[in-house]
């Protein structure tokens, strides 16, 4: 029998994380499909992993990865991954925010023959005009990045093993998971689904730690930024093209040039060029700095599946 395997990352989900368990695991067994539930705990600082052992002991089919500290979700999704087991996987997030009920959806799409489904919004829930417009701006990016439509794009998606084998063969350690998932390419379908409010807890994402994950992940995936680093320079060039000529006509004409303003603003501007441009190349240096360390994405420090630890018999440090 097929089995599916349910990656579910958790950071700070001890109100969720149980219930998120029995919602699928009655869903999965009623609808007769084999499962596993790999529910990968970020370094949390409360309860969570409690909840995901006490999960574990009710149900043999679920197996739980405890980091040794906070990696972040992109790791927690990857480590996921590299642990399930089973010929189809699928990835969601913990707090049910992702319809459960969905996956019967994509689970058939898998069996009539396709080998990427991914789960694509048909609203934002209720998000600031903000956050929505900054939101617009990142998938516009990542769309001509990736030459696939990544408006309403998610991680709540279903692969087929070949495409989980593929993603994780992927060498570089700072990977965007929404965006490498459809680049990899293969059988492609789409569900719509609507994002569900939570029933419980909060969710862990800062304004500024959303603007963080988007840059980082633009970098991560694109080299657009380097882009603009041209245009700026071409637009000061220009600038200053049109101001030369406008002194030498001055000059010719018998009219002074008023020297100390427009010397200021020219500094200004250059000087500003300048920064923000040594500011992306920079960071663009330190993502090649963390990818010639090698360093691994993450660090697993427990393993349990069923409630029993299995952490002997697993490579701790994956990836």
């Amino acid at each position: 029998m097929k089995v599916l395997s349910v990656v579910l990352p958790a950071y700070n989900e001890e109100l969720m994380v149980g219930k998120a368990c029995r919602i699928l695991s009655g869903i999965l067994h009623n609808a007769g499909i084999a499962y596993q539930l790999v529910v990968v705990d970020d370094g949390s600082e409360d309860n969570t992993w409690v909840e995901i052992q006490k999960a574990g002991k009710k149900d043999k089919n679920i197996m739980g990865i405890h980091f040794s500290r906070n990696f972040g979700k992109e790791s927690a999704v990857f480590a996921g991954l590299a642990q399930a087991a089973g010929d189809v996987v699928a990835v969601m997030d913990c707090d049910l925010q992702h319809p459960p009920q969905t996956l019967l959806e994509m689970y058939r799409l898998w069996e009539e023959g396709y080998e990427v489904i991914e789960g694509v919004k048909t609203s934002r829930g209720k998000e600031s005009l903000l956050h929505k417009k900054s939101a617009g701006v990142f998938y516009d990016i990542m769309t001509k990045a990736t030459g696939v439509n990544m408006q309403n794009a998610s991680d709540f998606k279903m692969m087929d093993r070949k495409a989980v084998d593929a993603i994780l063969s992927m060498p570089e350690r700072n990977m965007f998971f929404r965006a490498t998932s459809s680049w990899v390419g293969f059988k492609t379908a789409s569900v719509e689904f609507e994002v569900q409010e939570r029933t419980a807890g909060e969710s862990k994402w800062s304004t500024w730690s959303l603007i963080k994950y988007a840059f980082t992940n633009i970098v991560a995936f694109t080299t657009l930024p380097l882009q603009f680093v041209t245009v700026g320079g071409a637009v000061c060039f220009l600038f200053s093209m049109i101001l030369g000529i406008y002194s030498l006509v001055q000059y010719f004409t018998g009219h002074a040039v008023e020297g100390y303003t427009t010397i200021l603003i020219v500094l200004l501007l250059i000087g500003s060029a300048v920064m923000m441009s040594l500011g992306i190349i920079g960071y663009y240096i330190s993502r090649i700095y963390e990818e010639v360390k090698r360093r691994p994405r993450y660090i697993i420090s427990k393993i349990v599946r069923g409630g029993e630890d299995i952490s002997s018999q697993t490579n701790h440090d994956v990836r």
